[in-house]
């Protein structure tokens, strides 16, 4: 693919850049066509930017607010790490946003900071682009403009945020509040630091409030704000607390390159996709923090990849812009609170221009990702995931058995899934990817079959995955149990789920319970694309391919005798955030004889060429009571 021409990027370079070709150079660049694009969009005092696109329910006023607030962002991160030798348009509407933004008589005042606000997230960017300009912009607002500015911070002050990554904003801000002398509250920050204390699970890991709530918020929001605030408070002002974020920080990168696919591209997992490229930011953090175990040729290479994937597919777009969706405008991939500037949080990813131009991480020669040199297998338990890549075909692949994002259940409740709401096509699928995304607009998750194991009402009403129940996550197999509910059945099934890395390949492992005439349903990966995918099927397969090579399918290894039509393909339109052609390959059972029953499913996710009816033969299945055994070609043995 070739990177959209409306960036107007300077010619690449393979010696520095032998992967991506990219230097600093394009990251400027790219910032600067982000920044420039927004102006048509500007208030008057470019106090907000009204973007197009769906309003966020938070209203236009603020969505305007967020406009400002997250490429202030981008903009601080360019003018601080260019020593504010950027052109003088740029630093000039950010402080007239802020005296506009913070006068009420200005016509486009922002919001009052009010308990449980949108405007405290967005508070919290300003804080810290205010923070890392303070030479060229904080420093030259007039003084009457820096009390009012002051002032509507003190919203935060002995407020209330939701408890989650939301403590962090307060946090940051009330930090800028104390290094300009205004009034703060101490204890504000240090039981916001403190809670987060409550959500660290270990090896880097925390989760975003309580409950199994593990996604890139991990990333870009746990790690990030607390080293931004330890940059406010400066090293005398941290209590030592930096010194631990910068360790869980370090053990989280070691893993985290595992994240990303030969193209650049991320698993495409959780909440708040629209943020896209913000999935770097705990990349740069570790080179901006010194805490980093990634080579300075590997930080360079991971993010310049993962910019220029989204680049090369129209990310921003022609007018410059960055949408709610993936590639294009996709908004079963966002939420009710995501307005048309929330995608701009994206400038996180931008948190590496913060370092010099003769920083080692822009100067060193780009390293290989992990995928790139070999096949990878991680297991990761305090999420409860799997993770595998390939190097032949660049995927990433995550096994999922663990994070559902759903609050913890109250304390001795016996429903396996209490407390627990909706399931989320971004949560609760067992398995995600670099080259694929769920099927997530609302008419097809309805019908769930992609990566999930159902059981049909006699309507074809399929169950639901809420609530993630953990067994195992070690060397290449992960285990849960989940509850299945029907319509008009009171009981909860209980579907025991055992997942088997070999290679390329994930074997699943199903001990079901379920009620007589129920019919059990197994997919695998939904492909997308601007086509419509090929499909084929036979029995006990099913096979979908795009038009450039990615397949996906199922072959039935035991307990999958649904008959004639026990396998088939899928498919659906606008569904995808990978393209608006997507299909699913899937089994089927014959009808339940009610009791327990094993079923083991081959799954596949390849660029190769896949042939289902020679895969079976390349696992030998052995069931024995309570066990299962699978036997692999190179006589490998894994007990179930």
């Amino acid at each position: 693919m070739s990177v959209a021409p409306h960036l107007h990027l300077p010619p690449t370079d393979r010696l520095l850049s032998s992967r991506t070709g990219w230097t600093r150079a394009h990251w400027e660049a790219t910032a600067d066509r982000m920044l420039d694009a927004l102006t048509p969009y500007a208030t008057p005092g470019f106090a907000q930017y009204r973007l197009p696109g769906r309003n966020s329910w938070s209203g236009v006023v603020s969505d305007g607010l967020e406009g400002f607030a997250r490429s202030f962002l981008l903009a601080a991160f360019r003018i601080a790490g260019a020593g504010g030798a950027v052109d003088p348009a740029l630093t000039e509407r950010y402080a007239a946003g802020l005296a506009a933004g913070t006068d009420p008589a200005s016509g486009e005042a922002w919001p009052r900071l009010t308990d449980c606000s949108q405007q405290l997230v967005e508070a919290a960017s300003v804080a810290i682009a205010l923070h890392e300009t303070r030479p060229w912009i904080w420093d030259r607002l007039d003084a009457r403009v820096q009390e009012r500015i002051a002032d509507w911070f003190s919203g935060f002050v002995g407020g209330r945020t939701w408890d989650n990554n939301w403590r962090l904003f307060q946090v940051v801000s009330e930090q800028f509040l104390a290094s300009v002398g205004a009034p703060y509250s101490k204890s504000d920050i240090e039981g916001g630091l403190d809670r987060i204390e409550d959500w660290y699970v270990g090896d880097g890991w925390y989760t975003d409030g309580s409950g199994r709530n593990f996604d890139y918020y991990i990333g870009w929001a746990m790690h990030l704000y607390p080293l931004l605030w330890a940059r406010i408070a400066g090293p005398d002002g941290d209590g030592g607390r930096a010194a631990v974020y910068r360790e869980r920080l370090s053990r989280f990168l070691e893993d985290y390159p595992g994240f990303f696919g030969a193209d650049g591209a991320p698993v495409h997992q959780g909440r708040s996709l629209c943020y896209r490229f913000a999935a770097l930011a705990p990349v740069w953090m570790g080179a901006v923090a010194d805490c980093t175990p990634l080579a300075p040729g590997l930080t360079r290479r991971l993010a310049s990849g993962t910019l220029r994937h989204f680049a090369e597919r129209g990310v921003p777009d022609e007018r410059g812009l960055l949408t709610l969706g993936w590639y294009d405008t996709f908004l079963p991939t966002t939420q009710p609170y995501s307005g048309p500037a929330s995608p701009y949080w994206a400038s996180k990813g931008f948190l590496g221009l913060l370092l010099p131009a003769d920083h080692e991480v822009w100067t060193a020669r780009e390293l290989p990702l992990p995928v790139e040199e070999s096949d990878t297998c991680t297991a990761l338990p305090a999420p409860g995931w799997l993770l595998h890549g390939t190097r032949h075909d660049g995927i990433v692949r995550l096994v999922n058995h663990g994070s559902d994002h759903h609050p913890l259940p109250a304390a001795g409740d016996t429903d396996p899934d209490a407390g627990a709401a909706d399931d989320d096509p971004h949560y609760a699928k067992l398995a995600y990817s670099t080259a694929t995304a769920p099927e997530s607009a609302p008419h097809a998750f309805a019908r769930n079959i992609d990566n999930h194991l159902a059981l049909l009402a006699p309507d074809g009403t399929p169950s639901r995955r809420r609530r993630i129940h953990p067994v195992r996550c070690e060397d290449r197999v992960a285990a849960s149990w989940s509850a299945a509910r029907l319509p008009g059945d009171e009981h909860a099934y209980r579907i025991e789920t055992t997942s088997v890395l070999h290679g390329p390949w994930e074997i699943r492992v199903h001990r079901v319970e379920a009620p007589e005439g129920a019919v059990v349903r197994e997919g695998g990966h939904a492909v997308a694309h601007r086509t419509s995918p090929f499909a084929a099927s036979g029995p006990g397969w099913a096979l979908a391919r795009t038009a450039d090579g990615l397949s996906s399918a199922v072959v039935g290894l035991y307990g999958w005798d649904g008959g004639p039509e026990d396998a088939e393909v899928a498919r659906d339109v606008e569904s995808n955030a990978y393209g608006p052609h997507s299909a699913v390959p899937y089994l089927r059972s014959a009808p339940h004889p009610g009791g327990r029953s094993v079923h083991v499913t081959l799954v596949v996710l390849s660029r190769d060429s896949v042939h289902p009816e020679a895969l079976r033969s390349a696992v030998r299945v052995r069931v024995a009571g309570d066990s299962v055994t699978l036997g692999f070609l190179d006589g490998r043995t894994v007990e179930v």
